[in-house]
């Protein structure tokens, strides 16, 4: 059973070798590169549509916030009638029926909050008044007023930062909401360049266990040649039976790792289907250097977001915190106001008789509250305190953080660099000593044992130098997403 299945490999190994890597069409899909992965990504990703549909939420808030000062006018008309069953009094000024009155009023205001914290607000309305008495001197009489009136707290809730409180935190909330969907790019973006090179891995990875299926398999079958001329021996063909079952066991598992590798890649470029697979992937060569740490450091620290929003955060706090001592004063507010009324035989005259008419009006007036204790506004503010100092703190321990991931993150970039040049020697060495090991079993030297270990040798050696290649990109990735370097090297522009 194992000679038929091996014989199968061995016919069908030229033929899928190229087919399963880059798709199960006819043809093959167009090379894909980083940064057309990264365009998709920036298009069609859930998590930042997710992440933008955020922001815009917060824009809204901002406008909610600014709607505070926005005027508000009122209009309202009125009519009523009124007609008594009989008279009870001669004042009344009937005699037929009982009194009648007949009134229409229509009025419109005004009002709107200031920048201290207070309300100003006009009105003005006509009348029209008609009665059946004998006694009104005029019959109808139309009339007309207007007025302004302010109310201004003085203490608490007085002042434009109380006022504008709510402006100020949704500004600084639009700009957290655009720094953390930065935070979700620059993630996204390393995501995409760990799965682009996690994918060239497993099908680089892929094509060396095929290299050593094929190995395998002509070891396979020079141990049967020999056999039949009595060079080799059952074991010896045994042995390499078993080589070719194992090879082909990993070969296996690596078709399985590239389609697991090919649905994260597409995922993360929200273009996940069923039919086609990702195209081409390559390892680019890095020429760049090892990263310098105080470089890194100051790019981090100035344009990191995670630090930004802190900083943001911390804004808001101070906000809330003045909000809240202001609070917890006594509430004081002073009420005033003037008006002009007129009363004529027709609308015309009475408006237009305002404001020199005898009518007018004026008020003014203080009021005090002050709630037993203030207990609950001091319990705020307190509360805003010790927030700002939670805040800070955090700040503080960003700061240490990101100090250490740059440091961590140079130092695997500096790793991974020397460990890729050294895993290339390796993976050299490994094919001499193969080779060797192959001519000396051609030679009739050496056993079928000892040259497939040479040839797990070589596939390991194979595998490292693969390995620390994606070691290094990922240290990479990771480090351009910490001093925010993964914007320019692809050019993305963020919304504002």
């Amino acid at each position: 059973m194992l000679r038929i299945l091996v014989r199968k490999i061995v016919t069908i190994l030229s033929l899928c070798s190229a087919t399963f890597s880059f798709g199960q069409g006819t043809t093959a899909p167009l090379p894909l590169t980083l940064e057309e992965c990264i365009q998709r990504a920036m298009r069609k990703n859930f998590d930042l549509q997710i992440q933008g549909f955020a922001a815009e939420i917060a824009k809204e808030a901002l406008n909610v916030a600014s709607a505070d000062f926005d005027p508000t006018f009122t209009a309202t008309t009125r009519r009523n009638l009124n007609q008594s069953a009989a008279t009870t009094s001669r004042l009344d000024g009937t005699a037929a029926s009982g009194p009648r009155s007949d009134n229409t009023v229509f009025s419109v205001g005004a009002n709107q909050r200031v920048g201290t914290g207070g309300t100003v607000s006009v009105a003005g309305n006509t009348t029209r008044a008609a009665t059946n008495s004998l006694n009104s001197t005029l019959n109808p009489a139309f009339g007309s007023s207007a007025s302004v009136s302010l109310s201004q707290p003085l203490l608490k809730g007085a002042g434009s930062s109380v006022a504008r409180a709510n402006i100020d935190r949704s500004k600084l909330g639009v700009g957290i909401a655009l720094l953390n969907y930065k935070i979700r790019v620059l993630t996204v973006v390393r995501d995409t360049e760990n799965a682009y090179y996690n994918l060239a891995y497993a099908r680089e990875n892929l094509m060396v266990k095929r290299r050593s299926l094929e190995l395998a398999a002509k070891l396979f079958e020079e141990n049967k040649v020999r056999k039949s001329t009595g060079v080799a021996t059952d074991l010896d063909v045994l042995t390499a039976e078993v080589g070719v079952a194992n090879s082909r066991r990993a070969v296996v598992q690596a078709e399985q790792a590239v389609s697991d590798r090919e649905d994260s890649l597409s995922t993360l470029t929200g273009e996940l289907g069923f039919n086609s697979r990702p195209g081409e992937v390559k390892f680019g060569d890095y020429t760049e250097g090892a990263p310098s740490f105080d470089l890194i450091y100051k790019l981090a620290r100035d344009r990191s977001p995670d630090f930004l929003v802190t900083q943001a955060q911390i804004k808001q706090i101070e906000i809330d915190a003045r909000t809240a001592k202001q609070a917890a004063l006594p509430g004081l507010n002073l009420d005033t106001g003037v008006g002009y009324t007129a009363t004529e035989r027709s609308y015309g005259d009475a408006i237009g008789n305002l404001p020199d008419g005898n009518g007018y009006n004026w008020n003014v007036g203080v009021s005090v509250s002050v709630p037993w204790g203030l207990h609950a506004d001091k319990a705020r503010l307190r509360t805003a305190k010790i927030s700002l100092l939670q805040q800070q703190t955090r700040l503080q321990q960003l700061d240490q953080t990101l100090l250490v991931n740059v440091r961590g993150s140079v130092r695997a970039v500096a790793t991974n660099i020397v460990a890729v040049e050294i895993a290339g020697k390796a993976t050299e060495l490994s094919q001499k000593q193969y080779e060797l090991q192959k001519a000396r079993f051609d030679a009739g030297l050496s056993t079928s044992r000892l040259v497939l270990q040479a040839q797990d040798d070589l596939e390991a050696a194979r595998v490292n130098e693969l390995q620390s290649k994606v070691s290094l990109r990922v240290a990479l990735a990771e480090l351009h997403r910490i001093d925010g370097s993964s914007l320019e090297r692809y050019r993305i522009a963020l919304p504002e």
